[in-house]
């Protein structure tokens, strides 16, 4: 169900409204939903503070509230929880939180002295602050869902990934994960697009945004490749995949990834790889990113919208997760 008037249900008007890292996006997911981007607005401060403030009543409204965190996460988080409070001192009947990256969720454990778990800090957090749920899309960690006590929905990009790729017709194709801990994923998309999967052996060495590529585990000789991971930030573990890859005779090399955190030094690593196309989404606002020519950027907005809708109107959410 969507068209141009505004979706209802017996629960009534869906009320979406955005944060300043999300305002692209929920223009889209409104749109999809036919409904109108509620009136809001926040300002930065020369100090550092950030100001919102809601610019219509939402007493005893559900809202749905936008904000990735994501380029700038600090800034984003904080200002989702100020949204929350807004909204619940506002007297919203519901709160839930649309995080389509949650740049956080890498931290999911303590694998080392002297660390915070900082999605852990985070889901106490907004649960505090008073969301009612989260809906969120392929969190770097599954198991993050844990942390919070309210409903989390975990979306995944996949079936749209897959969607695009089997338009492409793309001949001899073998999906490949950079690491063990992303092969299961993987599998899924091997699964769907009966393919094979083959696997790289992965080493971090320090706490950077640097790691190795050790060997590649399967068949490629003569193939095309699609390298599937959640996100990237520096593009170096897939450049040096894709050159894993090049060296054991693969042919065309793709590269999908839900989340697209690319700024000047990645784009640029990404630029001079053997990478033919990276495949990503919207659900963060990168538009120097998205203006690169071997970057293809697929909305995620719909997927959003109806879970989004289903929600509202009491219907399952869990075909959606497929």
């Amino acid at each position: 169900m969507k068209g141009d008037a505004v979706m209802v249900c017996k629960s009534g008007e869906i009320k979406v409204f955005a944060g300043s890292s999300g305002m692209e996006f929920a223009e889209r997911v409104c749109k999809y939903l036919g409904s109108e981007l509620g009136k809001s607005h926040s300002i930065n401060f020369s100090e550092g503070n950030t100001f919102v403030k809601i610019e219509e009543t939402v007493m005893d409204k559900d809202v749905y509230l936008l904000q990735p965190v994501a380029l700038k996460p600090n800034d984003d988080f904080m200002e989702l929880l100020f949204w929350v409070d807004a909204f619940k001192r506002a007297s919203a009947n519901s709160v839930t939180v649309i995080m389509p990256f949650f740049s956080y969720a890498k931290s999911d454990k303590k694998d080392e002295p002297r660390v915070s778990i900082r999605a852990r800090v985070c889901a106490d957090a907004i649960e505090v602050t008073g969301a009612d749920r989260v809906i969120t899309m392929d969190l770097h960690s599954a198991q993050v869902q844990g942390f919070f006590k309210i409903p989390v929905d975990h979306l995944y990009a996949r079936p749209v990934f897959c969607e695009y790729i089997m338009k492409k017709n793309i001949e001899n194709l073998v999906i490949a994960s950079p690491d063990a801990g992303f092969a299961k994923n993987a599998r899924r998309y091997s699964s769907a697009l009966n393919v094979p999967t083959v696997i790289g052996d992965k080493q971090r060495k320090a706490n950077d945004e640097k790691a190795e590529i050790l060997e590649i585990i399967g068949e490629v000789k003569g193939k095309n490749v699609i390298i599937v991971d959640d996100f990237t930030t520096t593009c170096g573990t897939l450049a040096d995949m894709a050159k894993g890859l090049k060296q054991m005779g693969a042919e065309d090399i793709y590269a999908c990834v839900s989340h697209g955190l690319l700024q000047e030094i990645g784009l640029e690593i990404l630029d001079k790889s053997c990478i033919k196309e990276l495949i990503t989404t919207d659900s963060v606002y990168n538009p120097h990113a998205e203006k690169h020519p071997k970057v293809k950027v697929i909305s995620v907005a719909p997927l959003f919208a109806e879970a989004i809708r289903r929600i509202h109107c009491g219907e399952t959410v869990s075909e959606l997760f497929d």
